[in-house]
């Protein structure tokens, strides 16, 4: 493409944040501390969790860089980053996650492949850009549309990135139709992020960001949008990013009996302790995240200081000193919200979390429920372990 490159290697990779923790070095994959997570509402770029394919494509002429828009539409269009600005312009605060969160948790159950995450696979940020029911209207399909007169119901994002997943192709997923035309879905063009334009690791110049759904639906360093009949095709789509059974294994496994993932479960995690946390005898104050796919808010949050058998309800906020309500105007539906809630811990024991939606899901209790070969949406219970150690006053 015109004024976006995709390197053939890593010679030329951004710099990052040295606090990040190091999942995989070519491509680049890291997360922050937990702690750092829950120190701010809207997540610093820096700690903004990375998720890479291959090496982060260059913007040599940012004049020149456009976006097609084709497929089964009446006029195919290049849209230049100009034409884009142009459009009304939108802020979505949204959380991001990658399906992949919590992976290594699952992996003390059974060995998964992927990426090691921790709990930090995702972060909140206020987004910047264009809504992409604007950008079909340009194209000639209107709002709420379910099919484009030559019978296209889904839409395709491409990028200039390239994978070997792909064979050396370019990544690429898909949505429906329905939801990208849907102005309420708040689905974005992107060009900015905490009010400043994206930087490279997030997809300088243009990325989708699409609220509710698992990250790997929100493409980055956007090269084409296709408007295609059937869902897309790519690796990302059909054999990956699936969610098998626990009896599934690599060998009896048919990617074709699943439907690709789309909206994350509700989730919780507990980030002022680490898994195993040493602490003195007394008051604790356990505080995370909690976050649902699909604009679902968090209803409530639940922690046990005695390894599940008895629950107390945390506080919920976004903003602080004001209480969260899941279904108030001034909530932000697609982000995450923090809980917190002081107990009393006086010798060794397991801290647990879970959340409930607004539409009264709940986090299953043991990772075993929700183990599967690719070791995506561990939702179970988020279980820390204390060490309560005496004064020596």
């Amino acid at each position: 493409m015109p004024g976006l490159i995709a390197p053939s290697d890593y010679s030329q990779e951004p710099p990052r944040h040295p606090c990040l923790r190091i999942n995989a070095k070519e491509p680049f994959n890291a997360e922050p501390p937990r702690s750092v997570l829950i120190s701010s509402y809207v997540t610093p770029v820096d700690f903004f969790y990375k998720r890479n394919h291959g090496p982060i494509p260059l913007v040599d002429n940012i004049e020149r860089y456009s976006v097609s828009l084709n497929g089964l539409i009446e006029n195919p269009k290049e849209l230049f980053m100009k034409d884009i600005r142009m459009l009304p312009k939108y802020n979505v605060t949204a959380t991001l996650q990658c399906a992949g969160n919590r992976r290594t948790a699952m992996s003390k159950t059974r060995t998964v492949k992927g990426v090691g995450w921790d709990v930090s696979a995702l972060g909140n940020a206020v987004w910047g850009g264009a809504k992409l029911a604007d950008v079909l209207e340009l194209v000639g399909i209107p709002k709420f549309s379910y099919s484009t007169q030559k019978g296209g119901k889904h839409v395709e994002f491409v990028s200039i990135d390239r994978c070997k997943e792909e064979n050396g192709g370019p990544y690429k997923a898909s949505i429906p139709l329905d939801q990208a035309s849907n102005p309420e879905a708040d689905v974005l063009l992107a060009y900015e992020m905490n009010g400043e334009p994206l930087n490279r690791d997030h997809g300088y110049p243009l990325r989708v960001v699409v609220p509710g759904v698992i990250g790997a639906r929100s493409v980055k360093w956007l090269d084409s949008i296709s408007i295609i009949a059937e869902e897309c095709q790519g690796f990302f789509m059909q054999k990956d990013y699936k969610m098998f059974p626990p009896s599934i294994n690599w060998d009896n496994i048919d990617w074709s009996t699943r439907r690709p993932q789309m909206d994350f479960p509700v989730q919780c995690v507990i980030c002022s302790l680490e898994d195993v946390d040493h602490i003195k005898p007394g008051k604790v104050t356990v505080s995370g995240y909690a976050v649902s796919g699909g604009g679902r808010g968090i209803e409530r949050v639940d922690v046990s200081v005695d390894g599940g058998k008895t629950f107390v309800e945390a506080t919920r906020y976004q903003k602080i000193g004001a209480p969260y309500v899941a279904d108030s105007p001034s909530s932000h539906k697609w982000a995450w919200v923090f809980f917190e809630v002081t107990v009393d811990v006086r010798q060794n024991t397991e801290i647990v979390a879970k959340a409930v939606d607004s539409a009264a899901n709940v986090q299953p209790e043991k990772v075993e429920d929700v183990w599967n070969l690719r070791g995506i949406l561990n939702t179970s219970w988020h279980r820390v372990q204390v060490r309560v150690g005496r004064s020596n006053i």
